[in-house]
């Protein structure tokens, strides 16, 4: 398994995940052609090949000193295999400079909750009503430089 930036070329596979993983909340293929195309300057977008295949992408945009991960999606054949790591550390590694990462991860994913939990992302807050269902987002950050509680140096 590789990770590598995407292309326009793995258009359809994203589609795919973003419908499969997000359901309601799947991106727009618009939006997912223009961010795969590059036309969307802060935002950086990895999928995870194996044989060939898509397996899992992941979608980062940076802001200054500020990395949120906007998602990571996986193939249900290829979860738990460390896909969804690699897509992470992958992720991570594009934020350099950065001096945390955020996210949000619906309430009730438990295993995603668990997952982000392990690779050392805390909880800061909560949405209420976040997603189209009325679901409640859970805010995470992971502190990535010594200003948000972090450990490097500078």
């Amino acid at each position: 398994m590789t990770v590598r930036a995407a292309t326009p070329d793995d258009l359809d596979a994203v589609v795919v995940l973003e419908q499969d993983a997000l359901g309601p909340d799947a991106w727009s293929v618009g939006l997912l052609e223009e961010g795969l195309a590059g036309r969307v300057p802060t935002v950086y977008y990895l999928v995870a090949e194996s044989d060939g295949s898509v397996v899992g992408h992941a979608v980062t945009s940076l802001a200054g000193d500020i990395a949120e991960l906007q998602r990571i999606a996986v193939t249900p054949a290829a979860r738990r295999t460390g896909v969804a790591s690699a897509l992470l550390d992958a992720s991570v590694a594009l934020a350099e400079g950065a001096d945390r990462m955020l996210l949000e991860v619906r309430a009730d994913n438990a295993g995603a909750l668990a997952f982000y939990a392990a690779h050392g992302f805390v909880e800061v807050d909560r949405r209420q009503k976040y997603y189209k269902d009325g679901a409640t987002a859970v805010v995470m950050r992971l502190p990535l430089g010594k200003g948000c509680g972090g450990t490097a140096t500078s």
